[in-house]
């Protein structure tokens, strides 16, 4: 299950891993809106990043408090960023990624039995939450990356 749990966080089987997803991915670009879109691509990775950086805190943390959904989950509409910032929400997601791993394969970790802070939850089902979130929002930027055409030309079809 272990093994199984930690290919599913990765991605690559059903879905699009979250590196591919955003390689190449141009600069100018990051805090322009698709038509009809509220927000920009960096908006939704960094939702991506702060969903699961609040579901990994919560697992390892007893004392940790969830942001108000749903203002903060998001960057404000009108928050930009520049190619540091970008950068941070990228690594901000890969770091809290292997850390969950790290839980998930532990062979302590109990994957259903309880978490001693939050009865009625288990790492099993945040782990589950954790990459079914992702994999969503993965799908998504990858057709906003189709809808602005960001994609590099290797990609275009």
């Amino acid at each position: 299950m272990r093994e199984q749990l930690l290919a599913l966080l990765r991605g690559g089987n059903a879905h699009m891993p979250f590196d591919e997803a955003v390689a190449g991915f141009p600069m100018e670009a990051i805090n322009l809106r698709a038509p009809d879109v509220s927000y920009t691509p960096w908006h939704l990775l960094e939702h991506i990043r702060r969903t699961q950086w609040d579901i990994l805190e919560f697992v390892r943390d007893p004392k940790h408090v969830s942001p108000p959904w749903p203002k903060g989950y998001w960057p404000a509409p009108d928050e930009q960023t520049g190619a540091a910032k970008w950068e941070q929400t990228l690594a901000g997601f890969r770091g809290d990624l292997k850390a969950l791993e790290e839980i998930v394969a532990d062979p302590q970790t109990d994957l259903t039995g309880d978490i001693p802070h939050a009865p009625g939850y288990n790492i099993l089902r945040e782990a589950l939450l954790a990459a079914d979130h992702t994999a969503y929002h993965i799908g998504e930027f990858a057709i906003l990356r189709q809808v602005m055409g960001t994609w590099p030309a290797s990609r275009r079809g």
